[in-house]
């Protein structure tokens, strides 16, 4: 059984000594009697009594030496020592005490000194003046005597005593430290300071008296060898101690600590130098961190400690350096590179940068620890999220706090490293970047330390390619230049210009060394290589820059030129690096503001620098090298200088430049252009119109196709006041001159560049009309008789060159011919006195035309005229005459094609027709074309002929009222086609001129006469339309994934780019689009509708009933054929061509919006340019479609937004934008959506739901609506409100039934309604009521569908068990019934989209209506309806159908679904829905069941149960009084039932107070002990007393410990009392005393872990608190209750081996790295033991388990993990 030698045993023994005497046991009844009449006691005056009565009992039995009833009458003691009685009770109490302790003697007190020192320890903080003297006789007579039997109790002896240490004039100092002095003396001084450093770690209030007692009695041990004879073996112990103190909130603690630090404990002393290094690293970072109090007594006491007892500086700082330098750098590098979450991350910036305060230390710490400080702030900023102040803010005054001179020192000296190593590393020049473009730099730093870096990093880098070329392509090589280049953006031009002015012992160098060299000297680096001596402008830092980069960029340019089969990644490095030396250059050229001369070799530069414009440069390259060559030719303040203006130094650079205006380089374009206007520009002479033109008429054909594409392209992308018609007027005449060459390749070479390059008509004008106009023409006024009628004419006076002219002439017709009717309709509106080009506006002046607003087409028209009706002199004509019919004939030409395109309004027609009305049948036979626009244009020709010949008035009328009539007509297509039929192959023509990818330079010519002739030839070509729409649509498709591909990012340094996709494309193709989209609506096939219905009906009737419905449907798809006036039919073609090509436009726009890049590179302004033009003609041609079909386009666009179009990336507010685009107003849009979701609800003609979108539901519709009224603001859902509240109320009807249509309404309703009520309209009584009103009835439809599910489900299980019962079986004809009713259901309800589920036997619809009023409709609740009556009825109606369904019949009562709990939880946030909420979730709470469930389900509960006992003040008590202890007056009722009833109440009380926050429940605190104390007084269950030690475990969480201590003997008393009983009497396998024994050990444990203060001076008791827990001296045997069940339960024999709730507890230790472990209980995982061997493992590790917590975590305890330890006890999971 009991051990022998323990003191419960021995305990035990002198009790049963005297249990035979007659005369104790009177004595015995008389304690007993006394004991009992503290129960009467109600103020301090019966305390008194009571305490007279019970010393008088004791000095009548002196025989004795024994104390009956001990336990009780200790605690009785304890109680009458309470802080809160008068002095008289506690001096009466002390003699009480004083009288036990003399008659137990010392091995009495040794035996009881637990029982006894409860009261007496904890005491003498709080007591008065006038008794403690009484208390520290006490302690003098008798405990002192017990020497060596003080040990397990020295931790709390030392805690008693200290509070008389607070001042060192006090009454008793000198008594308590010889008290202290000799207890030190019993027990061992190196035992009595471990426990003094336990003290200090555990108790922070005991801090500074422990201190004033140290610095009195603590040696000094600076001077000693071994200190462990003093402090003992632990020195790691003694470290953390004086951290704690170090660390602590009292500012004169902490001086105490400093003091102590320099009295006793120096940073040189062995004690510190033989700790462990985490030992050492834990006293620095407490040290150090007493600068963050910015005090300075305890910066003066800190900095003595580092720099020693030294007086002079010198001395201080080596002291420093060889005691503390290291040690203090390691700590902050730590803290910095692995923060620990104890402290904020910016606390080692803050030291750093306080001690930098103390230039002895700073100077120091600065060298060795600036270039890891900055390191870590670079890693904290990129790891910190965007706007984190804290980290900014430290790095900021961090780096403004370093002498600049430092920093600088030790990062250049890491980068020259970086450069001159193997070039892979480059983390210091990611450093300086860091810095460069995080911190604002000063004046100082811009104007010295810059240009001194600069130009030494261009130096050393030049030195180093010299020497090995290879490291041109390493990675440091590109991190460097990149660097000099954010370095020179931020240096002055001032500071560039001359080295800064330096110390006389340096001035020499300053003069005659290199830069790199000089930097190494000017910074004290040691030069890491032999530079050559220095050349050229070296000591001007801009100069001896200048001369390295060109250099530099010579080597580079030339590596690049023999980089032969070298990989991608080589090459883009290469070319990176090229690319960069050059932007510097630049970057230096662009500074110069006057002359320099430097020592360079301009001619060989621009040599290696053209000739490395090669294959291997790609055009971000070439851009750098033309337009720094550009810059340095107009540069004047350079010498030695070159210059471009040559042949073969331009022809490099233009030709490098057109071999980038191709088209597969389509994103080079604009800045290749550019570059080429800049060297025109920079030259006086044409060059680049002679390469140009020499490139032209190159011999090689493919190289003059590509010279006509690159000049096409020249040509569109430069702006007309650039005068491209003029400067390039030699290029532009030879495109001209093909459009008549024999060569048919030529000619449509030259053909694809005007239809495609020219972009305004007036260039070609301009230069032609000027020599057409030339003044030496002269002509004289006539008239001409021809076929006897007088035609007004010209002569000419005499000869000129007609042949030049002819040429003009032909160019023009050529021009025309291509140009049609746009170039026409540009000469119709074009003023030509608005020319940029002066001297043609001269000549019209001069030739005539006195209107300013005279049009090209009128001079041209007039001109025209002129050279028509003009015929040579008779004496010329012979001469004259043959080129004169040929310049006629050109001119009729002319004519012929202006007004074929009607635009010449404005003059009279009848004079050109009179003029060219005999030519016209030549000049229809006489054009030479290339085959296929011969083909097409005499196609056009012969059908355009036809019409006009057969009804030359007649025009045909393009719009549905025309075409019904003809249709409606029995000849109506006769009239039109006349024989005429579509061939064919036509359509498949069309489609493959304009899809085949071969085909794509004449692209154009098939899509002008696409959309010329057929509409101009409708309804005859009207087959075609179909099969056009859809490869147009797929021409974009293609185009649109081309573009997209050629603008992904991040390859700007691989190889080129390849994309033939431009903005003239997307144009061409969006209006081809445009045109036939429309076509298709005005000219819909009604035939084949026709058809199509017939083909169905009659399917339909096959299916339906026999003959006569057959025959009937076939009467009845007659009435179907009328055409309905303004809808279109779903299963037109028309249809599907609108429906396909809003996809199609949806995409464009959704896809090509634009934004510009951070990081711009050389494709963006050609990408730029297509994005927007393609984007803003795409916006008119869905302008233009909406205007004809708003409803159609408008439900296409909500189709594709609905749509997974996963492919491209359509942006989220692309189809919201779309929309507000198209439609006027915001009103309108909802009456659009609204318009489309009636129909679909009941649509009014079968037409009209005939012409709906079958893929477009109401569902779709609805969420549409709903997002689309999230993006309104305030006023604009005021105006949509009228029409959706119209919408709302036919949906919600009379009546309060659920429809489909419902909660997608409430939906839409709510999210105007929280818009709405954010502005004024809720103070309009009419809108505030009809909101109000439709949300409620909504609400109410909604709420009630949900309470029908929960109920039908219900139905659905009764009905199916009863099924069962009655027949054996399943009913299969119930089944079917039930399955075609469900079908029936399913019909009738219109368009239900996929995911909206449908009101069935599912509970989808249910779920989603629920997850909103927890999520929406609750949280908006009060703004909308704002009434608390329409609340209160709204949550009433909530609770009815959705909460109290939910709550009911659970065996587990807490683990409801989630969002149910949520919504409980957002009414209890409204104080007027209180009364609907509260009784479900009472009766919860109430359900004997309510603990069968999961922790985690309980979690969210806890703020509604705290509503509930914060809002209703009766609950408290009537939840106190049921755990009332008197016993029921039924007879029949069942004890055990009634102890588990009690038991659950008291879990109830624990867990609504768990429920509350920290101190809440204060005020009921003395009714909760009162209750807590009469239970276990009164009711010895083992069952309820459990409960009482979990709710006293929530006590210690939910309160402030100095609260709870009254508490204290009450509670100490019965931990005692039950593990005593345990060590006399071990309850079998199985007992029901396992469980109160399991609560007590949690209880404990719990203690424990929080290790309050209160608790600390007496957990002796039941652990052992001392070093001795860790190093056991010799014959130790234990005395801590703990330690004693250990040896008793582990000795009997095991019964069994089953143990339930894991073998082990986990250590009260939780680590988690870095952070320093945190406290926690060790039996949290255990929920149940059958034996106490199961509780061995925590008697026998609990004392060592908590030192070492108190070792490890200084105080830091995880109440997470102590909180869900208490809710898993009191949920069973079960």
């Amino acid at each position: 059984m009991a051990n022998p030698n323990g003191v419960v045993a021995q305990t035990a023994a002198a009790q049963q000594a005297f249990a035979s005497d007659p005369k104790y046991k009177k004595y015995t009844q008389q304690v007993e009697k006394c004991l009992n009449s503290f129960d009467n006691v109600h103020e301090w005056a019966d305390c008194i009594a009571f305490l007279k009565q019970l010393l008088k009992t004791f000095q009548a039995y002196m025989q004795f030496k024994e104390i009956p009833r001990k336990l009780i009458v200790a605690k009785r003691l304890s109680q009458c020592l309470n802080p809160a009685l008068p002095t008289g009770v506690h001096q009466r109490a002390l003699d009480v005490y004083s009288h036990i302790l003399a008659v137990l003697g010392s091995e009495g007190l040794k035996r009881d000194l637990p029982i006894w020192s409860s009261g007496l320890f904890p005491f003498f903080e709080y007591a008065a003046t006038s008794v403690k003297p009484t208390l520290l006789n006490l302690y003098d007579t008798h405990y002192l005597p017990l020497q060596s039997g003080l040990r397990p109790v020295t931790k709390s002896f030392i805690l008693a005593l200290l509070p008389g240490l607070e001042e060192e004039t006090g009454e008793f100092f000198e008594k308590v430290i010889s008290l202290l002095d000799r207890l030190s003396g019993t027990v061992s001084p190196s035992f009595f300071f471990q426990n003094m450093w336990l003290v200090m770690l555990t108790t922070p209030s005991a801090r500074g008296t422990a201190l004033n007692f140290l610095s009195r009695r603590l040696p000094q041990l600076h001077g000693l060898e071994d200190v462990t004879t003093i402090i003992g073996s632990d020195i790691g112990l003694m470290i953390r101690a004086f951290a704690a103190a170090l660390e602590d909130e009292n500012l004169l603690v902490r001086r105490s600590a400093l003091d102590l630090l320099l009295q006793s404990l120096r940073v040189d002393s062995s004690a510190v130098k033989r700790a462990q290094a985490d030992d050492r690293t834990i006293l620095m970072r407490a040290a150090v961190g007493v600068v963050l109090r910015r005090d300075l007594s305890l910066n003066r006491r800190l900095y003595s400690w580092l720099l020693g007892p030294g007086e002079k500086s010198e001395k201080q700082i080596e002291y420093l350096k060889e005691n503390a330098l290291e040690l203090l750098k390691n700590t902050l590098k730590e803290d910095m590179v692995s923060p620990s979450g104890e402290y904020s991350e910016s606390r080692p910036f803050k030291i750093f940068v306080s001690l930098l305060d103390k230039w002895e230390i700073g100077a120091a710490l600065s060298e060795v620890l600036v270039y890891d400080s900055l390191k870590a702030v670079k890693a904290l900023s990129e790891a910190a999220p965007e706007g984190e102040e804290d980290v900014s803010m430290t790095a900021n005054t961090l780096y403004e706090a370093v002498e600049p001179h430092i920093i600088w020192r030790r990062l250049l000296s890491s980068v020259f490293q970086e450069i001159i190593g193997d070039g892979e590393q480059f983390e210091a020049i990611e450093m300086m970047l860091f810095i460069l473009k995080t911190f604002l730099q000063d004046e100082e730093v811009q104007t010295i330390h810059f240009p001194l870096i600069f130009s030494a990093v261009v130096d050393l880098l030049q030195i180093q390619v010299e020497q090995d070329p290879s490291k041109a392509s390493s990675p440091s090589m590109k991190a460097s230049l990149s660097l000099l280049e954010v370095l020179l953006r931020q240096t002055p031009h001032i500071s560039l210009l001359s080295r800064p002015e330096v110390n006389p012992d340096i001035q020499k160098a300053s003069e005659t060394e290199r830069s790199y060299v000089f930097a190494c000297t000017f910074y004290d680096i040691k030069p890491l290589l032999n530079a050559s001596p220095p050349s050229g402008t070296y000591t001007v830092p801009l100069g001896s820059a200048f001369e390295s980069l060109t250099s530099l960029s010579m080597v580079f340019g030339q590596t690049l030129t023999k980089a032969k089969g070298t990989g991608d990644g080589h090459l883009a490095q290469l070319r990176e690096v090229f690319s960069l030396s050059m932007t510097l250059i630049d970057h230096l050229v662009g500074r110069l503001s006057s002359s320099i001369r430097l020592v360079w070799e301009p001619k060989r530069w621009i040599s290696v620098v053209l000739d490395s414009l090669q294959e291997n440069t790609n055009f971000t390259v070439v851009d750098k090298i033309i337009s720094l060559v550009v810059l340095l030719h107009q540069t004047s303040d350079l010498t030695p200088n070159f210059s471009v203006d040559d042949r073969p130094t331009m022809s490099k650079m233009v030709d490098r430049l057109l071999s980038y205006l191709l088209p597969n380089y389509a994103v080079y374009h604009v800045r290749a252009v550019n570059l080429i206007w800049s060297l025109e520009a920079a030259t006086p002479r044409s060059h680049v119109e002679s390469i140009l033109a020499q490139a032209m008429n190159s011999s090689e054909l493919r190289n003059v196709q590509e010279s006509y594409e690159a000049f096409g392209i020249l040509w569109r992308l430069s702006e007309d006041n650039m005068l491209p018609g003029f400067r390039f007027k030699v290029p532009m005449m030879i495109v001209l001159d093909t459009l008549k060459n024999d060569d048919p390749n030529l000619r449509r070479i030259g053909e694809t560049w005007m239809r495609c390059s020219l972009k305004s008509y007036l260039r070609v004008l301009d230069p032609i009309l000027f020599e057409l106009m030339d003044p030496s023409i002269l002509r004289s006024t006539t008239a001409m008789r021809v076929k006897g009628k007088e035609i007004p004419g010209f002569t000419y006076e005499r000869p000129f060159d007609q042949r030049y002219i002819n040429h003009l002439l032909d160019m023009l017709s050529s021009v025309i011919r291509i140009g049609g009717q746009g170039f026409v309709k540009t000469a119709r509106m074009s003023g030509i006195k608005r020319s940029h080009h002066s001297g043609l506006v001269t000549r019209v002046e001069t030739a005539g035309f006195p209107d300013p607003d005279v049009s090209y087409l009128e001079v041209l028209v007039e001109l025209l005229l002129h050279y028509l009706q003009s015929e040579p002199k008779a004496s010329w004509a012979p001469t004259m005459h043959p080129q004169n019919l040929v310049i006629q004939s050109t001119a009729v030409d002319l004519l012929q094609a202006i007004i074929a395109r009607g635009e010449i309004n404005g003059l009279s027609i009848d004079v050109v027709e009179a003029a060219v009305i005999g030519k016209l049948y030549f000049c229809i036979h006489t054009n030479r074309l290339t085959l296929q626009n011969k083909l097409l244009h005499l196609l056009h020709s012969v059908i355009s002929a036809s019409i006009a010949v057969d009804e030359p008035s007649r025009r045909i009328t393009v719009g549905k009222q025309r075409l019904d009539e003809s249709l409606n007509n029995g000849d109506g297509d006769d009239s039109y086609a006349h024989g005429y039929s579509v061939n064919p192959l036509l359509t498949q023509t069309l489609v493959d001129g304009i899809v085949t990818s071969t085909n794509q330079p004449v692209l154009q010519h098939w899509l002008d006469f696409v959309l010329m002739a057929i509409p101009q030839f409708q309804p005859m070509l009207q087959a075609v339309v179909a099969p056009l729409n859809e490869c147009v649509d797929r021409k974009l498709l293609m185009s649109l994934r081309d573009l997209l591909k050629a603008s992904k990012r991040d390859e700007e340094f691989s190889s080129d780019t390849h994309s033939s996709t431009s903005d003239a494309e997307f144009t061409m193709l969006l209006n081809g689009l445009e045109r036939l989209v429309l076509l298709s609506l005005t000219y819909t096939s009604e035939a084949n509708v026709m058809e199509d219905d017939a083909s169905i009906n009659a399917e339909k009737a096959v299916e339906g009933s026999g003959l006569l419905g057959y025959v009937s449907n076939v009467f009845s798809s007659d009435n179907t054929q009328q055409p309905n006036d303004d809808q279109l039919l779903v299963r037109s073609p028309a249809y599907f061509a609108l429906n396909e090509g809003i996809r199609v436009l949806y995409l464009i726009w959704g896809t090509l919006g634009w934004t510009d890049p951070e990081d711009t590179n050389s494709r963006d302004e050609s990408l730029a340019l297509t994005y927007n033009r393609t984007r803003t003609r795409c916006r008119r041609v869905l302008e233009h479609i909406f205007r004809v079909q708003s409803a159609e386009v408008f439900e296409s666009i909500v189709d594709c937004w609905n749509r997974d179009l996963f492919e491209y990336q359509v942006s989220v507010d692309a189809p919201f934008e779309l929309v507000d685009v198209l439609v006027s107003s915001a009103q309108n849009v909802v009456h659009m959506i609204c318009e489309s979701i009636s129909l679909r609800l009941s649509p009014s003609s079968e037409k009209k739901r005939q012409s709906m979108n079958p893929d477009l539901t109401d569902a779709v519709l609805f969420k549409y609506l709903e997002q689309y009224l999230q993006r309104l603001e305030g006023p604009l859902a005021i105006q949509v409100w009228g029409r959706f509240l119209q919408l709302a109320k036919e949906i919600a009807g009379s009546t309060r039934d659920f429809k489909p249509q419902t909660f997608p309404t409430l939906r839409c309703a709510t999210v105007l309604a929280e818009k709405i009520t954010q502005t004024t309209a809720m103070e309009d009584k009419r809108i505030r009521k009809e909101l109000q009103d439709i949300f409620a009835k909504l609400l109410d439809s909604s709420v009630g569908y949900v309470g029908r599910i929960y109920g039908s489900s219900s139905w659905i299980r009764r009905s199916a068990n009863e099924a069962l019962l009655s027949n054996g079986r399943d009913s299969p004809v119930q089944a079917t019934r039930e399955a075609k009713i469900d079908e029936k259901i399913n019909a009738s309800t219109t368009s239900f989209a996929p995911d909206t589920p449908r009101p069935g036997p599912t509970h989808e619809v249910a779920i989603q209506i629920n997850e909103f009023i927890a999520t929406v409709a609750l949280p908006s609740m009060r703004r909308i309806l704002m009434d608390n009556d329409k609340v209160s009825s709204a949550c009433a109606n909530i609770v009815y159908y959705v909460v109290s369904p939910a709550l009911k019949g659970k065996t587990k009562p807490m683990e409801v679904d989630p969002i149910i709990v949520n919504i409980i939880h957002e009414m209890s946030r409204m104080p007027s829905a209180f009364k609907t909420w509260k009784s479900p979730v009472t009766e919860l709470l109430n359900d004997n069941k309510v603990f069968n469930g999961a922790p985690d389900a309980a979690e969210p509960w806890k703020p509604i149960i705290k509503t509930i006992f914060d809002s209703d003040k009766t609950a408290f008590p009537e939840l106190l009084n049921k755990i009332s202890t008197a016993p029921s007056a039924n007879i029949f009722t069942n004890r055990e039932y009634e102890m588990l009833v009690r038991s659950l109440n008291l879990r109830r009380l624990s867990f609504v107070l768990l429920a509350g926050d920290k101190n809440h429940y204060l005020t009921v605190l003395p009714s909760i002990q009162e209750k807590l104390v009469d239970v276990l007084r009164n009711v010895t269950t083992p069952i309820v007393q459990s409960e009482v030690y979990l709710c006293i475990r929530v006590l210690l969480c939910r309160l402030s410990p100095h609260n709870l201590t009254s508490f204290w003997p009450v509670l100490l008393t019965e931990l005692y009392r039950i593990f005593e009983q345990v060590m006399l009497n071990l309850p079998s396998d199985g007992s029901e005393d396992l469980p109160l024994v399991l609560a007590a050990c949690k209880c404990l444990d719990l203690l424990i872990a929080i290790q309050t203060e209160e608790f600390q001076i007496h957990q002796w008791m039941f652990v052992t608190d001392t070093v001795d827990a860790i190093y056991r001296p010799n014959n130790w045997s234990p005395e801590a209750m703990m330690d004693q069940l250990a040896e008793i339960a582990a000795s009997p024999p095991r019964t069994s081996t089953t143990t339930n709730g894991g073998s082990s507890p986990a250590p009260n230790v939780s680590t988690f790295a870095p952070q320093r472990p945190m406290r926690r209980p060790m039996l949290t995982s255990i929920r149940q033991i059958d034996s106490i061997r199961d509780l061995v493992p925590f008697f026998s590790s609990v004392s060592m388990s908590t030192y070492e917590s108190v070792y490890a975590s200084n105080g830091s305890i995880d109440w997470d993990v102590i909180e869900k330890g208490i809710l898993d006890d009191m949920f069973d999971g079960r």
